[in-house]
Formats: structure tokens, C-alpha cells, sequence
């Protein structure tokens, strides 16, 4: 239980606002879920009355406990809202602990549901999905397939219909990409020709397999566009299976690219950034770069703390003496997670050229003239926070450090927030 009190605190509410320790009230439970929620989200109180029924009939039986994390306005709020709630919430007052959780499990929207088991550890950050879709539990704690067992099940057939194996699918192959799309979605049918472009001219030759996953209405639409397509498919009957692929790689939007090397293990989940960046494969696989250039996407910008480097304004070797002293620095973090199977605990991104993308966030934090070199750190899981660093022609790596270091240590910077 002590991993559990440092996680969440060392007190917790139950029913009549009652205080009790985090121990006390999670003696015995199997796993816990921290439920992400306020009485203002039109989607949270959709979901909190089905939560409970289910919590009551069977989940709270087979040893889960639920405990609310309030994103409610004011005090008031809150203990109306947990007035309908049959578990236990993490006291409103402890604001630095909810957003320290808010961080953490990268809630970039409520309600959401995450799981962790006895010792504090991450079972599942989709918990909604996997409550809602096994409301009785039978699946309980909902342990997360590894991806590689879910692929080596998958059902594959090619253009003719032909059942094709995971294993005859990447024989001889340098990775492969799911492509998770549908024919419904403009976006998706804008960027499969030239996917089958690249994949046909290039591609293929050099090694990369690409299998649709449909998202499709029904199967009609799966086939018509699936014949426009020169590459592998999951099977549409295996409607199970391409849930549990969505949730085992994050997919929320599409048209969106995941890339495996020949064992399976993801290399990125940016794969369409990557590829529409390198048609030509001449990159292939893809792994990811310690510094992107934020011409080529946002990247995880919107789950992971990212420190952009502008320098729109520099000369083309002043940029390329700019990535270079930052890259160790981001190396450091990369080596960092890969040690300890998580995520980087920041990322990086150096910003190039002007207009686009690059506009648009120097507009969102209040950067309107071009100053360069110029640091800003976004950390937009913490409710759209952002950092304003130096500016400076001779910015060094250690420079980098102190303002990370800086940010680490909190209240040394000045906190600001987008609007």
C-alpha cells in the first residue's frame, strides 16, 4: 500500500467526506482506478451513473476500487458531484497531487479512466474502454495484450482474399506499418494514394510491409477500399482484434501509422510524419530521431513536455550547429526511458522554418518577433503550460540543462498558460 499512498497521497474520501488513510481504504484491492472526471463535462456524467452500476453489480465484488480525481471548479462542485459516486476520491483541497496524477497518466481529457494495480503500477491507460466493454469484469484487472501476441493472432488476407500468416507476412521484411483508416474519412482518402505511391515505387523494394486496419462502417466499404489498396490487410471479420490494436497503440484519430521492425516491437507510432518526410525510404525504419524539426509534424507535443529550439531566422549552418548541440542533451533522455521502458521525460524539437505550424505556436506563447535562437518549454498535459527560455545567439548545451533543471525544480521558472 505504500506505493499506492505515494501515488495518490496519504489521504483519502469516502462516503459523508469521511478522511481515511490510503492504506486503510485500499487494504486488499486488487487493482485501482483513478477516475479523471467534473460535474461540468457533458461526457462525464454520461459515464459516472454507468461506472457505478457496474462498480456496484460486480467490479467492486472482484476487488477493484474506483477513486475519483476531481477536475470540478470549485469545492461545491465537487461534493455535489461525489454525492452520486459509490467509492472514494482523492481530497479536493490536494490540487498539487491531482495535477501531479494529471501529468503523469498524460490526461489530455476527462473523463478517462486509468488502472493500476496494488503496487501503483500501470495496467491500463484506456481503462474506459476496457470497463465498458467488459462491465461485469470477467476480464478484470484488464491486463493489456502485449502488441507482438496480438499481431502474431492477427488474421491477415491480401487483394485476393487469401488468408496470409503474421510470420509469411514479415519474412524478409525491414518493418512494418498498421495502417489504421477508412474510406468514411476525407483525410484518410487523401493520404492513401500516396502511401500506395510511395509504397509501390520505393517502398516496398526496400523492405516495409504495410497492413490496413479498417475502421469502415461494414464490409462492403472495407472491400472497395481496400481495393485500392497494394498491400496486406486484418481480416474485417476481426472486429475484436483491430479494438484491441487501436487501444494497444494509442490510435484515437486517423488516418494514422504505426511502424514495427521485423519483430514486431514498435518503432514509432508518428509513422505517417515519417514517411511523408522520407518517401523514399531512404531512412527506413524510421527510428526516431533524439531532435525532430517540427516542419515535419508536432510530434507527441500534446502528450510529452517538449522543449523547442527556434531559429527561423538563422543561416543554414548556424541550424545545423544548433540541432547538433542539442541532440546529446536529448540523447541523454532517450537512453534514459529505452533504461527504464517509459516514455522520454521530455522531447525536442528544433524549429526551423517560419510560417505554418511554427507561426502559430510562436503566437500561442507570445512570441510574435523572431528572436533567435529562442527556447520555449510547452508542457501542455499540465493544462497548457509553457516556459519562455533564453534567447540567444550563443546557446549551449549547458544552457539547455539549466532550463530544464530550472523547470524540474518548481517555481524557479515563471509558470504561463495558454488560453
Amino acid at each position: 500500500m505504500a506505493a499506492l499512498a505515494a501515488l495518490l497521497g496519504d489521504e483519502l474520501v469516502g462516503a459523508g467526506m469521511a478522511k481515511k488513510s490510503t492504506a486503510e481504504a485500499l487494504v486488499g484491492k486488487q487493482a485501482v482506478a483513478l477516475y479523471f472526471s467534473a460535474h461540468w463535462c457533458p461526457p462525464c456524467r454520461g459515464f459516472t451513473p454507468k461506472l457505478a452500476d457496474w462498480y456496484k453489480k460486480d467490479l467492486a465484488a472482484k476487488g477493484l476500487e474506483v477513486v475519483f480525481v476531481s477536475s470540478d471548479k470549485d469545492e461545491g462542485s465537487f461534493k455535489e458531484y461525489f454525492g452520486e459516486m459509490p467509492w472514494l476520491a482523492m481530497p479536493f483541497e490536494n490540487r498539487e497531487k491531482k495535477n501531479e496524477l494529471s501529468k503523469k497518466f498524460k490526461i489530455s481529457g476527462i473523463p478517462a479512466l486509468i488502472i493500476v494495480d496494488a503496487d501503483g503500477k500501470t495496467i491500463t491507460t484506456d481503462g474506459r474502454s476496457a470497463v465498458s466493454s467488459d462491465p461485469t469484469g470477467l476480464e478484470f484487472p484488464w491486463r493489456p495484450v502485449p502488441p507482438q501476441e496480438l499481431l502474431a493472432a492477427a488474421k491477415l488476407i491480401n487483394g485476393k482474399g487469401e488468408s496470409v500468416s503474421m510470420s509469411d507476412a514479415v519474412k524478409g521484411k525491414k518493418a512494418v506499418a498498421l495502417y489504421f483508416s477508412a474510406h468514411w474519412c476525407p483525410p484518410c482518402r487523401g493520404f492513401t494514394p500516396k502511401l500506395a505511391e510511395w509504397y509501390t515505387k520505393d517502398l516496398s523494394a526496400k523492405g516495409l510491409e504495410v497492413i490496413f486496419v479498417s475502421s469502415d462502417r461494414d464490409e462492403a466499404s472495407f472491400k472497395e477500399y481496400f481495393a485500392e489498396q497494394p498491400w496486406l490487410a486484418l481480416d474485417f471479420a476481426d472486429r475484436a482484434g483491430k479494438e484491441k490494436l487501436s487501444a494497444a497503440f494509442g490510435v484515437s484519430g486517423i488516418p494514422s501509422l504505426v511502424i514495427l521492425d521485423a519483430d514486431l516491437k514498435t518503432i514509432t507510432t508518428d509513422g505517417r510524419g515519417a514517411i511523408s518526410a522520407d518517401p523514399e525510404g531512404l531512412e527506413m525504419p524510421w527510428h526516431p530521431k533524439p531532435v525532430s524539426n517540427l516542419k515535419q509534424g508536432p510530434g507527441n507535443i500534446n502528450e510529452v513536455p517538449t522543449l523547442l529550439l527556434f531559429c527561423e531566422t538563422s543561416d543554414d549552418t548556424a541550424k545545423k550547429a544548433l540541432e547538433s548541440m542539442l541532440t546529446p542533451v536529448a540523447e541523454k533522455f532517450q537512453k534514459a526511458a529505452e533504461a527504464a521502458s517509459s516514455d522520454p521525460e521530455f522531447a525536442f524539437t528544433i524549429v526551423t522554418d517560419a510560417g505554418g505550424l511554427a507561426e502559430k505556436i510562436r503566437g500561442m506563447v507570445g512570441l510574435a518577433e523572431k528572436t533567435d535562437p529562442q527556447l520555449v518549454l510547452m508542457d501542455i498535459p499540465d493544462e497548457g503550460a509553457y516556459y519562455i527560455g533564453a534567447a540567444s545567439e550563443n546557446l549551449t548545451a549547458e544552457v539547455v540543462e539549466s532550463f530544464l533543471a530550472d523547470y524540474k525544480a518548481v517555481g524557479k521558472l515563471e509558470r504561463k498558460e495558454l488560453g
